[in-house]
């Protein structure tokens, strides 16, 4: 019996197993009827061998693998899942934020050649918390944790997020501006948290660089594909547009050859503390795996009942 079954990547489904029981199959047949999908692409070809599949189930909060127009013309309900890593994600973000406001990787990068003088070479850039302005790009759970975190570490924190009600902003007792543009002229760092769509694809690019005040710093923990090309990051460092830039995702992960990851992988002096990359593992701690792989077996389990899922795309 292959009710629900995990497409791929989970070699070992044993929580899914404990909370799903002979429903799972750890294999994909025509009998079928709720996906678990951790990277697998969902596209029409896929769905035309899987006659009785009523359910889609993400594990991640990311959908961009899910062609919602194809499972919905087949009346295929498909959900993800967002309720995990939400203080993972902004902890990491938090930490790149932190890194370049007090300057960690470029001390260490620095100190290496400090032979006779030691606590004199100070970075004359580094500012108090409370003299940088941070520009939140998008405030939803991740973007809004990040927010609050920086209020407590007393940032002079801004956001943009078209899409919250007005008064949002009480909540998060943060300055709340009304465009792009103005958030990233005043900012100092900028740390984006923006799901990938139509609107957000290559958002990050050669124009969105250059309305950024000069000398600023980017980071993002949101998506790979909100990069129109990374080359755009490699010319506003090597030129200084950008004093530093820190990221969790990659247009292509691992990336190809590229000038900045080439230049990054060779340590090249210019570089050297002014980037930093995670190869997107900011929503990773063992509590977050567990919680991920939970939340996603129960709701395939609810679409599986015919129950109301949570987080429904379509």
């Amino acid at each position: 019996m292959s009710k629900i079954a995990i497409t791929d990547f989970i070699t070992n489904p044993d929580i899914e197993k404990e909370l799903l029981g002979e429903l799972l199959s750890g294999r994909v047949t025509p009998e079928t009827e709720v996906l678990l999908v951790w990277h697998e692409i969902i596209n029409e070809d896929y769905l035309k061998h899987l006659p009785k599949l009523r359910g889609v189930q993400r594990y991640g909060a990311g959908f961009d693998t899910l062609d919602l127009d194809a499972i919905r013309s087949q009346g295929i309900i498909a959900c993800n899942n967002p309720d995990y890593g939400v203080d993972e994600v902004s902890d990491t973000a938090v930490a790149m934020i932190m890194n370049i406001a007090r300057g960690m990787t470029l001390y260490n990068e620095a100190a290496k050649e400090y032979l006779k003088y030691w606590q004199e070479n100070f970075n004359s850039r580094i500012r108090r918390n409370s003299a940088t302005t941070l520009a939140v790009i998008g405030a939803g759970r991740i973007g809004g944790s990040v927010v609050l975190k920086c209020n407590a570490l007393k940032f002079n924190v801004i956001f943009y997020d078209k899409y919250k009600e007005r008064g949002y902003e009480k909540l998060l007792s943060a300055k709340r501006v009304d465009s792009l543009e103005e958030a990233l002229k005043d900012a100092d760092i900028v740390s984006l948290h923006v799901p990938l769509n139509e609107e957000t694809t290559g958002m990050i690019s050669r124009s969105f660089i250059n309305a950024m005040r000069p000398g600023s710093s980017l980071v993002n923990t949101a998506r790979g594909g909100l990069f129109e090309d990374i080359s755009h990051i490699y010319d506003a460092l090597r030129s200084g547009k950008l004093y530093q830039f820190a990221t969790d995702v990659l247009p292509e992960e691992p990336p190809d050859a590229d000038k900045l990851t080439d230049a990054w992988r060779r340590s090249e002096e210019w570089l050297k503390g002014r980037i930093v990359i995670n190869p997107h593992t900011a929503w990773y701690s063992k509590e977050a795996t567990y919680e991920m792989r939970v939340s996603a077996a129960r709701n395939a389990l609810r679409l599986y009942r015919g129950e109301q899922p949570h987080n429904r795309l379509v």
